[in-house]
């Protein structure tokens, strides 16, 4: 396996990836948008979206030309022997294939919502799930694909995985303003849309009256579809890329391009996986698309199999083989583990909504508690799973133990297609709900989309927390790719033990790093959790303005202005994503240059762990809190209103919601760019340390 060659395999399944990709879309356009009302309603989401998405891109145009620019002339003045070009072109490349990757998913989700809506109409609830899922794949595949393709194509060209790091830089940092800004997106609208709508009007989140109520179907798009994306895009990248860096010191060539035939093995398991997905009328989503996934863990951990014993031997090959197995299994350990603290059907949920029989404050205090109590299982998994893959690959030589840490994490991204198709659908069916209530169909098309939409709510839930345990084993492989790389620099020979780097807690400079790495995910976190509060100030007394000064907006008789809504929600998160996003890209450099690599690698340390706690904690709460709310609606202590007046028990579970919105799609997911973005920066910069 020393020849370069084998990365055209890599190349290969991406670009066979982004054409299933295209082929799908085509065949979902074929399909019915319904009726006149129906078509005008999601191409006033898809239009609101669209613009979101081309403001944001346009907004980090200059951010992206600076960052070249450094990389091409800065980078090169402190450090001779750094290829500036290479870096350039692929953080470039990088950025780009990012914003396709949002592009081509955002269409498809957007112009499928009507067409589910319409098929679970006419055809029933397995055509409805065929077209979601098939739009959610579009996206899963897409993300994928142009990972893949992306850094097989820049190896093939500059044969060098450390040159062409800035290919995950790149989508590290698009990413991180795509999470940040579609989770302040959403959640204003989202908010508006509940303490308005529901709270104080008394009307449905997806009633034609309600003004947020476009904004709030674009948010689920911008958020859940573009944001999650962006995040999974950049941790295929980025876990790929560290692979091949740590691979290639190990094993050279082989290992270097061992991570590309794994996600080409990947990929193509994904594409069949999505197959498996089917159901009848009276059938269970879920239980299909735990078929697809299933499906394509196996077919993945077998082809996998097979490649390592070629390609490492017999003994070896099969410790790395049980590395990648490690990660497909946290993959699914942490999806059983996220959907046990947020699903409705079980104990930790229900515990909410019994709480909101004595008000907000005890069914919030109840949320907190199910959020900190959900970080401990999934972080012994992690745990569990890095000290495995670390034995795992040790079997022959100890020295290449900590190519098994990589590995896990290729392993849980390898099958990232299919998890993003299974977090795609559920805006997809989301906004078909929304579709059929605005369009007044019939009551039992709503509930098709509701069984879809309670579905995609699991499946969201699993996704963020595939996100994070992703996000966790990649930072844990940038930051080796990071220490390889201090040790190869010459200047800083002098912090090596044995020609290693070691991080000796009784040094102040490691300790300071770590300190202020474990600050920033509170600092991020904050500036996210307020842009939310603000924007969503802005979005409330914007309602609240058109149903006092619109005539007839209640009677139905009034037309809201939806499109006023959609400006103020995309106007908060533009404005409100540049500050996190700075601290995100400029803490890492200023800790390198200003502290030294040893207070660099404790900042590494600090963030991560800080940044996986809280990321598990605000997503568990704030999907519990969600699923709480839910529960009470399907019926369940009294549900929306008793003897026609709101139940307060729904209206304490409403609030709860509105406080968990933001935890989960807005500060608890910028955690995972986060900790990336800082992996990233930092091996970029790690051969330019002086200190």
């Amino acid at each position: 396996m020393q020849d370069i060659t084998l990365a055209y395999y890599g190349a290969a399944a991406g670009l066979i990836a982004l054409l299933f990709a295209l082929a799908t879309l085509a065949s979902i356009l074929k399909e019915s948008m319904g009726t006149p009302r129906m078509k005008e309603i999601s191409e006033a989401v898809q239009e609101g979206a669209m613009a979101y998405l081309n403001r944001q891109y346009k907004t980090l145009i200059p951010f992206t030309i600076v960052i070249a620019i450094l990389l091409v002339v800065v980078l090169p003045m402190l450090d001779p022997r750094v290829e500036g070009v290479p870096l350039c072109v692929s953080f470039l490349v990088g950025a780009i294939c990012s914003a396709i990757a949002g592009y081509i998913g955002m269409n498809s989700t957007t112009k499928s919502n009507a067409r589910t809506a319409e098929a679970a109409r006419s055809h029933g609830l397995g055509k409805a799930l065929n077209v979601s899922f098939r739009a959610g794949a579009v996206m899963g595949l897409s993300v994928a694909g142009l990972g893949l393709l992306g850094v097989s194509a820049l190896f093939i060209i500059y044969g060098d995985a450390v040159v062409i790091n800035s290919f995950a830089f790149g989508a590290s940092a698009i990413a991180f303003f795509a999470r940040v800004g579609g989770g302040i997106y959403t959640k204003a609208a989202d908010v508006g849309a509940d303490l308005v709508g529901k709270v104080e009007a008394g009307i449905p989140e997806d009633d034609p009256r309600n003004p947020a109520t476009i904004a709030d179907n674009v948010g689920d798009n911008v958020g859940d579809t573009a944001g999650m994306g962006a995040d999974l895009f950049e941790s295929y990248a980025a876990t790929t890329i560290a692979a091949m860096i740590i691979g290639n010191s190990i094993f050279g060539m082989e290992g270097a391009l061992f991570p590309l035939v794994v996600g080409a093995i990947g990929i193509i398991a994904s594409i069949i996986g999505t197959f498996f997905v089917r159901t009848s009328e009276g059938g269970n989503p879920q239980a299909a698309l735990n078929v697809g996934l299933w499906a394509t863990n196996i077919m993945t951990a077998i082809g996998v199999y097979f490649l390592s014993v070629s390609t490492f031997g017999s003994k070896e090959g099969f410790g790395i083989f049980l590395a990648v197995a490690a990660g497909l299994i946290v993959n699914v350990a942490i999806g059983a583990l996220t959907e046990y603290y947020t699903a409705n059907t079980k104990t930790p949920c229900r515990r909410i909504a019994e709480a909101s029989k004595t008000g907000p404050a005890t069914n919030v205090i109840q949320g907190l508690a199910v959020g900190m109590e959900s970080v401990f299982l999934p972080m012994l998994f992690f745990a569990a799973a890095i000290w495995f893959a670390f034995w795992a690959a040790s079997f022959v030589n100890p020295e290449h133990a900590i190519y098994g840490i990589a590995m896990a994490a290729m392993g849980m991204l390898s099958t990232a297609g299919i998890v993003v198709a299974m977090d795609s659908f559920g805006p997809v069916a989301d906004n078909a709900g929304g579709i059929a209530e605005m369009a007044e169909l019939p009551p039992e098309v709503r509930k098709k989309t509701d069984k879809l939409d309670a579905v995609g709510n699991t499946t969201a839930a699993i996704a963020k927390g595939f996100a994070i345990g992703s996000a966790a084993l990649t930072a844990l492989a940038l930051f080796q790719a990071f220490a390889d790389e201090v040790v190869r620099n010459p200047k800083l020979q002098h912090l090596l033990v044995d020609g290693q780097l070691v991080m000796n807690l009784n040094n102040p400079k490691v300790l300071i790093g770590l300190l202020i790495g474990a600050a920033v995910p509170f600092v991020v976190g904050a500036s996210t959790m307020r842009a939310v509060g603000e924007a969503a100030f802005s979005m409330i007394n914007e309602v609240r303005r058109q149903f006092r000064e619109i005539p007839g907006i209640m009677e139905g008789k009034g037309k809201p202005d939806y499109a006023r809504c959609v400006s103020i929600a995309t106007g908060a998160a533009i404005s409100k994503m540049i500050f996190p996003g700075l601290v995100a890209v400029g803490m890492p450099i200023l800790v390198g240059f200003g502290l030294g690599a040893l207070s660099l690698a404790g900042y590494l340390t600090g963030l991560t762990a800080t940044g996986v706690l809280m990321a598990l904690f605000l997503a568990n709460a704030g999907g519990a809190w969600d699923n709480a709310k839910k529960w009470i609606e399907e019926g369940n202590l009294g549900g929306k209103k008793i003897d026609g007046e709101p139940n307060p028990i729904h209206q304490a579970a409403v609030i709860g919601d509105t406080v968990g919105d933001p935890c989960k799609d807005t500060s608890g997911p910028a955690m995972n760019p986060l900790i990336k973005v800082a992996g990233t920066v930092s091996l970029i910069i790690g051969s330019v340390l002086l200190r």
